[in-house]
């Protein structure tokens, strides 16, 4: 399963007059990162970066100029995000903005099904909050120190982390030794066209200790015993 973890960054609040000047995501495959990321600066045409927007993440109308419009990357968005899951923390906002800049160039939608809203997700599983971005890293012992502005990269990474930790997926992965592959890695190796994540089971350096007393385990074997050759558990025990 493919999702991807993504951020947008903007020239304000209205997406019906301001723009998307940064989108970077992350992708992951049955919720490991896959090292493949994307990250574009776009230019935003004749709409200013607002104050308030600057102060927040410090892109500045001059940085952009020489960027590519929106128009000219959709495809290269459209083909990393492929048929993934969009996951964002407040989604409706990047979604708003992404679906606004969509439909200036003449494309459909990203229709909500496709959509996860991490904000959501802790809103319910932390009802008292907070839930900010910050505030979940707090929460989940992530190191956001180096986070002094927003950026849709960096914002994203983060997310990813967070988003790992809400749905469990790093206590799932504490018996996996997990080898990430990128696509042509994997395509090469294993001659498969999908996203390829290799999970190799750790092997105890000591054996646990058994759990059953001696007594336990015979009378466990008498109670079998008179359960008669057709039993269940007489199969089970003749199986090595």
């Amino acid at each position: 399963m493919r999702e991807i973890i993504f951020d947008t960054e903007t020239t304000g609040l209205d997406n019906r007059a301001d723009r998307i000047i940064e989108i970077g995501g992350i992708e992951l495959f049955n919720h490991f990162p896959t090292g493949n990321t994307i990250h574009i600066f776009i230019n935003p045409g004749d709409q200013k970066v607002h104050p308030d927007a600057l102060a927040v993440h410090g892109i500045t109308d001059e940085f952009l100029k020489d960027k590519q419009p929106f128009a000219e990357v959709a495809e290269q968005i459209l083909t990393f995000f492929g048929d993934a899951k969009w996951i964002a923390h407040n989604a409706t906002f990047d979604m708003g903005f992404i679906n606004a800049e969509f439909a200036r160039i003449g494309l459909p939608p990203i229709l909500p099904e496709r959509v996860l809203d991490t904000l959501s997700m802790a809103r319910r599983k932390h009802p008292m909050g907070p839930n900010s971005l910050d505030a979940l890293c707090r929460r989940y012992g992530i190191d956001n120190s180096h986070r002094t502005k927003h950026g849709a990269l960096l914002d994203s990474e983060l997310l990813a982390e967070v988003y790992i930790e809400m749905i469990g997926g790093r206590q799932a992965a504490l018996g996996l030794g997990m080898v990430g592959k990128s696509n042509q890695a994997a395509r090469g190796e294993m001659g498969m066209e999908d996203d390829v994540v290799i999970a190799a089971l750790l092997e105890r350096p000591r054996p646990l200790a058994p759990r059953l007393s001696q007594t336990e385990e015979q009378a466990h074997e008498a109670l079998v015993a008179k359960l008669g050759e057709k039993s269940v558990w007489a199969k089970y025990a003749n199986l090595d």
